[in-house]
């Protein structure tokens, strides 16, 4: 795996655009919990948008969320996220 696979030191990478409603509640979850993560704005990184396609077998799906473990998930709902970084909604 390179860099744009993984947590860049062990920090969660998370795909968005600013339109994305998806994206904007994702964020809100993990910054409401201090979660840390760093953004990756796909219509302005060109390196994001050909991973977000190759993780996704050529859709432009986001939020794409890649986490310290290597494990990704694209759209999650709040619950499927709290689970995945054990918090309580």
């Amino acid at each position: 795996m390179n860099q744009a696979e993984t947590a860049v030191n062990g920090q969660i990478q998370m795909y968005t655009t600013s339109w994305c409603p998806d994206c904007h509640r994702a964020k809100y979850v993990l910054s409401e919990y201090g979660i840390v993560f760093a953004e990756i704005d796909v219509e302005q990184d060109e390196a994001g948008m050909a991973f977000v396609k190759q993780v996704n077998n050529g859709r432009r799906v986001v939020p794409t969320i890649v986490f310290p473990d290597g494990s990704i998930l694209v759209e999650p709902s709040n619950a499927t996220l709290a689970n995945k970084l054990d918090l309580e909604l």
